[in-house]
């Protein structure tokens, strides 16, 4: 039986948080689509500065209730601008501080060697087939997972082959990586991560409705502000691009264009009816 993470679970991690900040540190809700490059940069810009960067991890709707509800932190980089569009409607960011990191692309990643032999998107709907998806009411990229399924009209029958929704994107990613599942819905940046135990297949650029990208934006609650944007400048520098490339990121939308010439970049998408619906119903296993 499938269980769906609230976000108000985030209260459970807020000890991680709620510690006294040290002095000379900058504190990070930082959404796991970033986590090997971000963590990079950190102790990057540690040794540079001298100031400890601390990073909280976890899928971008958690993190902001984190924020929401501790009333700390300087900087919060999610996975997705639907999280920014949220944070500043509830006043939790510095409205028009947010800026672009890098481009997302959507794809199927399924383990090395892709054993269930996954071809295209509609082979997530076979018999059979074990889908792992990320959570889509705390994690972005299970969002735009359900837009992509809905846009397609395999919602029902995906989702009736998902057997985990996970609570982050680096948990989803691990999905694949440890052979649990035969495909996940997930970002094409997953394979560069780990390439000995991923492969990703593009999706028909026709089929993908939305791209995505990283932002990073300025939390309401920093006492810093001057250092939040010291370190966003960082991030945004040619050698914090270098990083975020090492690891497989799109750091121009003409790249990620490419997947998908006719996509809509941004904006917001809320989980339609149909998935509620099809949860009440029992669908997901």
């Amino acid at each position: 039986m499938k269980k769906l993470i609230p976000a108000i679970l985030a209260a459970v991690l807020l000890p991680a948080c709620a510690r006294e900040q040290a002095d000379n540190s900058i504190l990070v809700y930082c959404g796991s689509a970033n986590k090997p490059a971000m963590e990079k940069i950190a102790e990057r810009y540690r040794e540079k500065t001298g100031i400890k960067v601390e990073l909280i991890l976890g899928g971008s709707g958690t993190l902001l209730s984190q924020l929401e509800l501790s009333g700390r932190g300087d900087i919060y980089l999610p996975g997705s601008p639907d999280y920014i569009l949220i944070g500043e409607g509830k006043n939790l960011l510095v409205k028009g501080s947010d800026r672009i990191v890098a481009y997302l692309v959507p794809a199927i990643v399924v383990p090395s060697g892709n054993p269930a032999g996954i071809r295209v998107l509609d082979d997530l709907a076979r018999p059979g087939v074990r889908v792992g998806m990320g959570n889509p009411e705390t994690v972005c990229l299970g969002l735009y997972g359900i837009e992509l399924l809905e846009k397609n009209g395999l919602l029902a029958p995906v989702l009736g082959n998902t057997v985990t929704f996970a609570e982050s994107c680096s948990a989803t990613a691990n999905l694949a990586a440890m052979n649990q599942v035969d495909a996940i819905l997930g970002w094409r940046v997953f394979h560069y991560w780990n390439p000995e135990r991923m492969e990703f297949i593009p999706i028909e650029p026709g089929r993908i409705p939305r791209l995505s990208y990283i932002p990073i934006a300025i939390a309401a609650a920093t006492k810093q502000p001057e250092a939040a944007r010291a370190f966003i400048d960082f991030v945004l520098s040619p050698e914090g691009g270098e990083i975020y490339a090492e690891f497989g990121y799109l750091a121009q939308e003409s790249a990620a264009r490419k997947f998908a010439p006719d996509a809509r970049i941004g904006g917001e998408y809320r989980i339609p009816e149909e998935y509620f619906r099809l949860l009440r119903e029992g669908i997901l296993r």
